[in-house]
C-alpha cells in the first residue's frame, strides 16, 4: 500500500510540474488565448462539465457501445484463440490473413463497414471489435501455447477429452494471458468509439459531443476538456480491468510474487 500511495503521489507531483511550468510559459508569452486557452482555463471548463447533463448523456452513450462491442469481441476472439492454439496447423493457415488485417486501422474501413451495415451505431460496435478484438486474439493464442504440455497429457492419459483438457488446464493456464488482452483491447476500443463518433460513424456520444463543442462560441477549451475526460475515462477503464484481473486471478499474481521471493 505504501508504494501504491508513494507512486500516486510521485505521479501527482510530476503533473502538478507539468501544469505549473505551462501555466506560466503560457501566462507570460502572451499567446492568443482564444487559439491556445491557459492550462487553468481548460482545467475550469473540464470541472464544469461535471454538472452538465448533455455530457454525461454522450459519455453513457459512448459507454454503453464500447460494452456491447468488447462483450462480442471477447466472445469472438478467445473461442477462436483458443482452437487456434490448440490446433497449430490451422494457425498456420490463418497466419497471414491475420497478420495483414490486424495492423489496419478499423476507421479506416469505415466506409465500407458503412456500407454493408448502413447503421450508425452498429457500424460503430463493428469498428470497435475490429479494433478490440485483434490483442485478445492473439494473446489468447500464445497463452493456449504456453500451457504445460504434462499437464495436458495427464489429463488425456486419465480418460479426459479435448473439451475437458481445455476447460481444466488450458484455459486456467492462459486466463493471465486472455485478460492482458482484454485489457488492452478495452483501451483501443474506446479510443476507436470516440474516434468513430468524431467522423460521424456512431450515435451520440462523446465523439459527438466533441463536433458540436467545436461548432460553438466558446473556443477550444471544453473541446480539450473532452480531451481531459476521455483521457480519464480510459485511466479508469484500465484500472479497472486490472483491479479485476488482479481480484479474479489474485492465484497468479500470489505465484509470480512466490517465484520472484524466491529468486
Amino acid at each position: 500500500m505504501t508504494a501504491v500511495v508513494r507512486r500516486i503521489g510521485l505521479g501527482a507531483a510530476g503533473l502538478f510540474l507539468v501544469f505549473g511550468v505551462a501555466q506560466l510559459a503560457m501566462w507570460s508569452s502572451g499567446v492568443n488565448r482564444a487559439i491556445y486557452p491557459l492550462p487553468s482555463t481548460i482545467l475550469t471548463t473540464t470541472a464544469r462539465m461535471l454538472s452538465d447533463g448533455s455530457f454525461w448523456s454522450s459519455v453513457a452513450s459512448t459507454l454503453s457501445v464500447w460494452a456491447q462491442a468488447m462483450a462480442i469481441s471477447v466472445a469472438i476472439a478467445v473461442p477462436l484463440g483458443v482452437l487456434l492454439g490448440t490446433l497449430p496447423w490451422a494457425e498456420d493457415a490463418v497466419r497471414p490473413l491475420i497478420e495483414f488485417l490486424r495492423p489496419i486501422p478499423s476507421v479506416v474501413l469505415l466506409p465500407l463497414v458503412l456500407l454493408i451495415v448502413q447503421d450508425n451505431t452498429r457500424t460503430e460496435v463493428v469498428l470497435i471489435v475490429l479494433s478490440a478484438m485483434w490483442p485478445v486474439l492473439i494473446n489468447t493464442v500464445y497463452g493456449i501455447r504456453e500451457v504445460d504440455p504434462l499437464a495436458k497429457q495427464t489429463l488425456r492419459t486419465f480418460g479426459f477429452g479435448p473439451v475437458a483438457v481445455a476447460r481444466r488446464v488450458s484455459l486456467p493456464s492462459a486466463a493471465p494471458f486472455i485478460a492482458t488482452g482484454i485489457r488492452i483491447g478495452a483501451s483501443s476500443g474506446f479510443i476507436t468509439a470516440v474516434a468513430a463518433e468524431l467522423i460521424g460513424a456512431g450515435g451520440n456520444g462523446i465523439g459527438s459531443y466533441v463536433v458540436a463543442a467545436q461548432s460553438g462560441t466558446a473556443g477550444i477549451a471544453p473541446v480539450l476538456g473532452v480531451a481531459v475526460w476521455s483521457g480519464l475515462l480510459g485511466l479508469a477503464i484500465n484500472a479497472a480491468f486490472a483491479g479485476a484481473e488482479r481480484r479474479v486471478l489474485r492465484w497468479h499474481h500470489l505465484l509470480v510474487a512466490a517465484q520472484g521471493g524466491g529468486a
